[in-house]
């Protein structure tokens, strides 16, 4: 299948509501991972395979992803703009880029998965098997935590199957598809549809031909705190594949206008943004730092996030936990396991203490 001929469409327009307070201030695709916008990785993976045209599926902050990636020239392709008013599900998102899709053939993706998937031996396997509709499937070590989606010998989906204790596959759905266009018109719209819940089983029920595509290659669902800061480590030590990286590899990544103290020590796929300041002796293992924070002199921070421009003061300890923007830790503060501060807020020096020694 020639990849020019095929559209990619990608749905980016869910709230992160788990990300809080990162995208209080920024859609969830749009934050900085391995210090790009998560957006990025994808669409230079899209443009890596072949494809040129990509419909960006957008609700929540929409004037975000334009003013970033305007007609996508800059990553080799031609970005174009569907405004989503009334959110409508996984399957409404696709029904509502329908109008923008130029040829018989779209992979489609939910904007918040880091993969590693062959775009084109999915494309080609789709073909091969003159399937009306290719799922990308992935195991996973534990599939509990997902719905199920068992095939048969012949690659064929046979069900789509809820979160269950006792699940008959470790195959899950893993966000990627490939659909062609008539599936697509087949798609109700002006109300809110899932494509897992109702446009798959019914296509099943239709008797039209559902295939998997089964691998092992890299997947993450970015959606949680934690899930962010592995997948952007992930990328930085090239354990995650992303073309806009240039085949980056190692423990840390410092972007252009940081400054690193003396006896630093940056590791664990860190990422320190542009124009931020870390202090002597600060420890980062696992941390993603945005543009302009400063991180004073002694602090810890492990497997967090901290957020644009805000501040952690001296010898303050940060692990598992989420800064928002422009936030001002204190002195000797200690903040762990799963902690969130919202953008703005101050926490006076020694203000939060999982110990009394201070």
């Amino acid at each position: 299948m020639n990849a020019a001929e095929v559209d990619a469409a990608i749905l980016v327009g869910g709230k992160g509501t788990r990300l809080r307070p990162l995208t209080l201030s920024a859609p969830k695709p749009m934050l900085p991972t391995a210090g790009l916008p998560f957006l990025t990785h994808l669409l230079s993976r899209i443009a890596d395979a072949g494809v040129k045209h990509v419909v960006l599926g957008t609700s929540y902050k929409a004037e975000v992803f334009e003013k970033e990636f305007g007609d996508g020239s800059a990553l080799g392709l031609d970005i174009e703009y569907v405004f989503e008013e009334q959110p409508r599900g996984t399957g409404g998102g696709i029904a509502n880029v329908a109008s923008k899709l130029r040829y018989d053939t779209a992979l489609i993706f939910n904007g918040d998965v880091l993969s590693g998937c062959d775009l084109n031996a999915l494309l080609s396997s789709h073909e091969e098997r003159q399937a009306d509709v290719s799922l990308h499937l992935v195991r996973v070590g534990d599939p509990r935590a997902f719905g199920c989606v068992p095939t048969d010998s012949d690659g064929g989906v046979t069900a789509f199957l809820e979160k269950t204790q006792d699940p008959p596959t470790d195959q899950i759905n893993a966000g990627c598809y490939v659909f062609n266009r008539d599936v697509i018109d087949r798609i109700p719209t002006g109300r809110e549809v899932s494509v897992e819940r109702e446009v798959f089983p019914g296509l099943l029920s239709d008797g039209l031909k559902v295939c998997g595509y089964v691998d092992a290659t890299y997947w993450r669902d970015m959606g949680t705190p934690e899930d962010f800061v592995r997948g952007s480590a992930d990328l930085v030590r090239g354990i995650a594949p992303s073309p806009a990286l240039k085949g980056h590899r190692g423990e840390q990544l410092v972007h252009d206008g940081a400054s690193i103290g003396p006896g630093a020590l940056i590791i664990g796929g860190s990422v320190v943004g542009r124009g931020a300041e870390i202090g002597p002796g600060v420890r980062l293992d696992g941390a993603v730092i945005f543009d302009g924070a400063h991180v004073e002199a002694g602090a810890v921070i492990e497997r967090s996030i901290i957020g644009f421009g805000a501040r952690i003061g001296p010898r303050a300890l940060i692990r598992d936990g989420v800064i928002g923007d422009g936030a001002n830790i204190g002195a000797r503060c200690e903040l762990l396991r799963g902690a969130r501060v919202w953008p703005g807020v101050t926490i006076p020096d020694v203000g939060i203490r999982y110990s009394t020694d201070v």
